[in-house]
C-alpha cells in the first residue's frame, strides 16, 4: 500500500515538473494569439531546424540558411518550436549542441520577415512566440551547448544566451546589435545576458552594439571555452568532445542534474526547494543509484 502511493507521488511530481518546463509564457490574457502569428510566419519560408539524435544522447540541432547567414525565417520560426518540442520528450537526450550550418552561426531574423510584419501587434506576437520558444529550449532537460563559428548577431546572439554554455571558435563574434535596428533584444535575450555576465557588462553590450570576440568572452564568462578549430567539422567535434565531460553517466540523473539547476535559477527558494526534492525522489533508490552503492560505496 505504501510503495503504491509512493510510486503515485513520484509520478505526480513527474507530471508536475513537466508541466512547469512547458508551460508558456503568454496566452490569450496578454494579447498573444499564438494560431494566428504561426499563420503569418509560414507565409516567410526558406531555410530548415534539423536535428540529429546520437546514441550517446548528444543531439545536434542546426540552422540551415547559409545564404542568409542563417538567419531565422518564418518556418524556420516554426520548425525551432517543434525540435523544441520533440526534445521535450527524449527520454534518452543527455546533452544538445546548437550551431550553424556554413560555418557560421546566426545573423537574427530574415529582413524580410520583418519588414512584412513591421507593425506592432505582429511584433509583440513574434516577440512573445520567439520567447516561449527561447525559454522551453533554456528549461530542457538537457546539458545544452552554443557552437558559436563566424558570427552570432542579433537575435542569433540572443539564441546563444538561450544555451547553458557557448563555445567559440577562432575568429568568431557574438554581439547584440539591436540598437543599430533601433531594437532592444525581445526574444529574452537582454534578460538572459544580465543573469549571464550581470548588469554592468550587459548594458554595455547591449549600448555599444559591442563585437564580443573569443577572448572578450571568456573574460566576461559569456563563453566557456576557445575552440582550436575554426572549421565546421573540427569544431563539432570539440564540442562534442566538452560536452560529453558534462553528460557522461545514465539520462536520468543527467536529466535530474539539469531540473534541479534550472529550479535553482527561476525558482524563489522554497519552490526550488520542493522541486529539489521532487527531483531527488525521481532518482532516489532508481538503477544508477542502486548500481553505484554496490560499485562505488563511499566509505571503505
Amino acid at each position: 500500500m505504501a510503495a503504491c502511493l509512493w510510486k503515485k507521488l513520484l509520478q505526480t511530481a513527474k507530471e508536475r515538473i513537466i508541466q512547469q518546463r512547458r508551460a508558456s509564457l503568454y496566452d490569450c490574457a496578454h494579447g498573444y494569439r499564438e494560431e494566428l502569428i504561426k499563420k503569418k510566419l509560414q507565409q516567410f519560408a526558406g531555410g530548415s531546424i534539423s536535428l540529429s539524435k546520437e546514441e550517446n544522447g548528444i543531439g545536434i540541432l542546426t540552422l540551415n540558411n547559409p545564404k542568409l547567414m542563417n538567419a531565422f525565417t518564418g518556418t524556420m520560426m516554426l520548425e525551432l518550436q517543434e525540435r523544441v518540442t520533440e526534445l521535450e520528450s527524449w527520454k534518452d537526450g543527455k546533452g544538445l549542441i546548437v550551431c550553424g550550418a556554413g560555418n557560421t552561426f546566426c545573423s537574427g531574423s530574415d529582413l524580410n520577415a520583418v519588414k512584412a510584419m513591421s507593425n506592432s501587434e505582429d511584433g509583440m506576437n513574434i516577440c512573445m512566440f520567439m520567447q516561449n520558444t527561447l525559454t522551453r529550449l533554456m528549461r530542457l532537460p538537457l546539458i545544452s551547448v552554443a557552437l558559436v563559428q563566424g558570427k552570432a548577431l542579433g537575435g542569433g546572439a540572443e539564441l546563444t544566451t538561450a544555451c547553458d554554455f557557448r563555445l567559440m571558435t577562432p575568429g568568431s563574434e557574438i554581439r547584440f546589435i539591436h540598437k543599430q535596428m533601433g531594437l532592444v533584444p525581445g526574444w529574452g535575450g537582454a534578460t538572459r545576458l544580465v543573469q549571464i555576465v550581470g548588469s554592468g557588462a550587459a548594458l554595455q553590450l547591449l549600448s555599444g552594439a559591442v563585437k564580443v570576440d573569443p577572448e572578450r568572452a571568456l573574460h566576461l564568462g559569456l563563453s566557456e571555452k576557445t575552440l582550436v578549430s575554426s572549421d565546421e567539422t573540427g569544431s563539432l567535434e570539440e564540442a562534442r568532445a566538452w560536452l560529453s565531460l558534462c553528460t557522461e553517466g545514465p539520462a536520468s540523473v543527467i536529466q535530474a542534474v539539469k531540473k534541479v539547476v534550472t529550479a535553482g535559477k527561476e525558482l524563489p527558494l522554497e519552490a526550488a526547494l520542493r522541486t529539489e526534492k521532487d527531483v531527488f525522489g525521481t532518482v532516489w533508490g532508481g538503477p544508477a543509484n542502486l548500481q553505484a552503492l554496490v560499485q562505488r560505496p563511499k566509505h571503505k
